[in-house]
């Protein structure tokens, strides 16, 4: 009895560390709902219109290739991410949907900038065409 209270002890702490860090990732609180949060446009299309908002808002920070090297990387603090990446890719499309409308420290926010959530969803897009 004694061994299965220990191992699920364990089982507990193992899933309360999995369920922080899907919902804390990289210092960043997700709330449940965009984790899971799936994304309403086509991303085949109007990839040109994600493109172009892309880089109007993003590209002097992030890079044209989403290395996070673009002009104004110098300025900032933090890690802007390299899109590219395998474990940027692994985010849900709800989280770089959250991530791109709310912000956080140097990443601005943009509900006000880009006021269609459509918008943000096609920038969401065209970040995945950034994968190596």
């Amino acid at each position: 009895m004694r061994a299965f209270k220990t191992l699920t002890f364990i089982g507990v702490i193992i899933f309360s560390l999995y369920s922080f860090t899907t919902l804390f990732q990289d210092g960043w609180n997700i709330p449940e709902k965009y984790v899971n949060m799936e994304n309403p446009t086509d991303p085949d299309e109007d990839l040109a219109i994600g493109k172009a908002l892309y880089s109007k808002h993003c590209k002097s920070c992030h890079g044209k290739e989403g290395y996070g090297d673009g002009p104004k990387a110098a300025e900032m603090d933090g890690d802007l991410g390299d899109f590219s990446s395998e474990e940027f890719q692994d985010q849900t499309d709800g989280v770089l949907f959250y991530k791109t409308s709310f912000g956080k420290d140097d990443m601005p926010e943009y509900t006000k900038k880009i006021p269609a959530d459509e918008d943000r969803w096609l920038i969401v897009n065209y970040m995945r065409t950034l994968a190596e």
